[in-house]
């Protein structure tokens, strides 16, 4: 699917949610709803396609230096809160995925990461992302097993090892502080 017309489905998810698209909570996060359903009208291939793209960015997220934004963000990050970290991430837009790949300390200045910080409210990581074009096509189809089908035949994107970058101690806040210096302020 084309880079562009698969971000458009997450921005027309994101303006469906109005004003709850980047502060959102669990576990009435309205974007996988609203992204649901704007797939599951989609013939079954676009769906699949979808779910191939979403790999594709989803995995590009796997770096070390985002995931030490993610554990300071969150308090803690293992494996299976970094994968829904990622998936939440993609929801806050493409400038923000973007930005966060090329900056992780920049995500300091999103409202809803100062209001974590500040009030632990607030929620980036959302595991149900993780299952949007499955759902959809199960709605569509009515089954999901050839979905299954098609994507156990595919290789593993986002569970490389390791993540690319330079890996550090995460509980080393001196090492936070110099590589994540505005996170460090907020959350050490």
């Amino acid at each position: 699917m084309d880079i562009d017309a698969w971000w458009g489905f997450v921005e027309r998810a994101r303006a469906s949610a109005g004003d709850r698209a980047d502060d959102r909570d669990p576990p009435n996060d309205p974007l996988v709803p609203h992204l649901v359903d704007q797939l599951a009208a989609l013939p079954p291939e676009q769906i699949i396609a979808f779910g191939g793209t979403f790999s594709e960015i989803w995995s590009s997220a796997y770096r070390y230096s985002l995931w030490g934004a993610a554990y300071l963000i969150e308090g803690g990050c293992g494996d299976d809160g970094f994968m829904d970290f990622r998936a939440g991430l993609i929801l806050l837009g493409r400038d923000t995925f973007t930005r966060a790949l090329e900056d992780p300390d920049s995500l300091a200045e999103l409202p809803v990461v100062n209001r974590m910080a500040h009030d632990d409210k607030g929620w980036i990581g959302c595991e149900g992302m993780n299952y949007v074009s499955r759902i959809a096509y199960g709605r569509r189809q009515g089954e999901t097993d050839s979905y299954d089908a098609y994507h156990e035949a595919l290789p593993r994107p986002g569970r490389l090892e390791p993540p690319t970058g330079e890996n550090w101690d995460f509980e080393d806040e001196d090492e936070m502080r110099r590589r994540l210096p505005r996170l460090a302020e907020l959350f050490l």
